[in-house]
């Protein structure tokens, strides 16, 4: 730019030379003019020059500038290369270090083996031996007795199995009940252990379902509209979504009641868009109607899909798929089918993957245990007969269809994936809070249960306690003994089994007492 600068001011003083020397030609003080023109066009040079030098200084300076960035860049980069190569030598240690400890560790583990592989074969040699020095001692005892007695090798060989028999029989019985108690332990501990792990890895929320939903209004002018001339829109709405509206001196609110949740949501849904739109009569009410209900049915096929994806469990028939969506919408005893289900399904997986078993397929069963539920409204029957045929129609597993059975002592328990699935049902409908009974259904089951209890023989009294989930039974000690307690309680918890109704399991708990009493006088 400097040098652009410098060529125009040299054109501008060749410009002012050939001007003055045109002015010399006509006036006679040329000389002066020159002079003036000289000294102009030096002042304008030197300015140049100054500038020209300014120039180049800042030529330099900009060039001294670009050179310190480039040299901190470069000193950046090779200090983050430096880091870099740090961390891959640092990183490269770490794992030769792990390398070498796995390798140790495989090392230990392989010794460990191959010294108990060593120990299994002498044991073995050893049993071998004792096995043959048993063998010998056996015949030369049937020679003796054979020589002795006059009998047959078979008939001292009977005999002297019976003596051997009779002389262990007590140390076997003594052997057994112990394994016995042993295994019952065991098998306790075992048990409690994998109820705890899996209850404490899924612990679910759960709220108990109502049977009325609340509508909000407004104002109450609206009251007058929904009910309609003569009550015709309020008749149109219950008749065609098979529910009852309650509209009493509740301020802005309407009550939908039924005891099908699936009605009462659509139903709820339709009079708030009724109440939005504003045209509420018998032509609108069905036309709303019918675009809910669509989008229900989308919404609960859409929802089953959702579920079955994420539980990971594999295809699924759409139309499964669909109850189990419809199952937000069912209820037993206050308690949410689907979250019953759901938690079920998880807890079922939790178990059996302690247990070894095929976790996909427990989920899958406990997700699928309840699917008759969907259809109870709508058909005849039970629950667990509909949930079966259904299953079976399309295709699903037989320890699938075994829950369906089994979780209600349909059929016995053929494998551990159905075990888990029955012991989860348990857990999540009997766990306090869970489930809301009727007071009228709750005491009629207690007082069943004391009057099975009171009419066996040998009963003073019984109380069904702890929300009748224990019943105690208190028996005269001079009627009954000991061994006679236990069977009496086996035989009123086999009879509570065939003749009540009720979830999770009843404890019954019989107590034998003898009392002597004497007044010092």
């Amino acid at each position: 730019m400097n040098e652009v600068l410098l060529g125009g001011s040299i054109a501008t003083v060749s410009g002012l030379i050939g001007f003055f020397i045109s002015k010399k030609i006509t006036n006679a003080n040329f000389d002066i003019y020159v002079d003036k023109a000289k000294a102009k066009a030096s002042a304008i040079e030197n300015e140049a020059q100054h500038l020209l030098h300014k120039s180049n200084l800042k030529s330099k300076e900009i060039e001294l500038e670009a050179t310190k960035h480039y040299e901190n860049a470069k000193d950046r980069a090779k200090a983050d290369l430096h880091q870099r190569e740090d961390d891959v030598i640092r990183k490269e240690n770490s794992f030769k270090r792990y390398k070498q400890s796995e390798d140790k560790r495989i090392n230990t583990e392989a010794k460990t083996i191959q010294a108990k592989k060593i120990d299994l074969q002498r044991n073995e040699k050893l049993l071998k031996s004792l096995k043959d020095k048993y063998e010998r001692k056996i015949d030369e005892a049937l020679h003796a007795i054979e020589h002795s007695a006059g009998m047959t090798q078979d008939e001292a060989k009977d005999v002297l199995l019976k003596k051997i028999e009779e002389k262990s029989r007590g140390d076997i019985a003594h052997i057994v009940r112990r394994y016995e108690i042993q295994a019952k332990e065991e098998a306790k501990k075992k048990a409690n252990y994998i109820l705890a792990v899996a209850t404490s890895r899924f612990a679910g929320d759960f709220a108990s379902e109502r049977l009325t939903s609340l509508v909000h209004l407004d104002n109450d002018e609206l009251k007058g509209r929904i009910i309609g001339k003569e009550g015709r829109n309020i008749k149109a709405l219950e008749t065609l979504m098979g529910v009852d509206i309650i509209i009493d001196d509740t301020p802005n609110a309407i009550l939908v009641s039924s005891f099908n949740l699936y009605r009462r949501a659509i139903a709820t849904k339709t009079l708030k868009l009724l109440i939005e739109d504003g045209r509420i009569q018998p032509a609108r009410i069905e036309d709303i109607f019918s675009k809910v209900n669509e989008e229900f049915e989308a919404g609960i096929l859409s929802e089953g899909e959702e579920i079955v994806a994420n539980m990971d469990i594999g295809v699924m028939h759409p139309e499964l798929m669909k109850l189990i969506g419809k199952l937000r919408y069912r209820a037993s005893y206050g308690q949410n089918a689907l979250a019953h289900t759901l938690e079920v399904s998880h807890l079922s997986g939790l178990m059996v993957g302690e247990m070894g078993g095929d976790v996909r397929l427990a989920k899958r069963a406990g997700l699928l245990h309840d699917i008759g539920k969907s259809l109870t409204h709508e058909h005849d029957g039970n629950h667990v007969d509909l949930g079966a045929n259904l299953c079976s129609r399309y295709d699903e597993h037989s320890v699938v269809i075994n829950a369906i059975y089994a979780h209600h002592g349909h059929e016995d328990i053929n494998s551990i994936e159905c075990a888990a699935v029955c012991a989860a049902d348990a857990l999540s409908a009997a766990r306090p809070g869970a489930r809301r009974e009727v007071l009228e259904s709750f005491l009629k089951r207690v007082t069943q249960i004391e009057e099975i209890a009171s009419e066996h023989s040998g009963v003073k009294q019984a109380y069904a306690i702890n929300a009748g989930r224990e019943v105690r039974v208190i028996v005269n000690a001079t009627l009954v003994n000991d061994d006679e307690s236990v069977l009496l309680s086996g035989e009123i918890a086999k009879e509570i089994e065939e003749k009540v109704q009720y979830p999770g399991e009843i404890k019954v708990n019989v107590i034998r007492e003898s009392r002597a009493v004497q007044y010092a006088k």
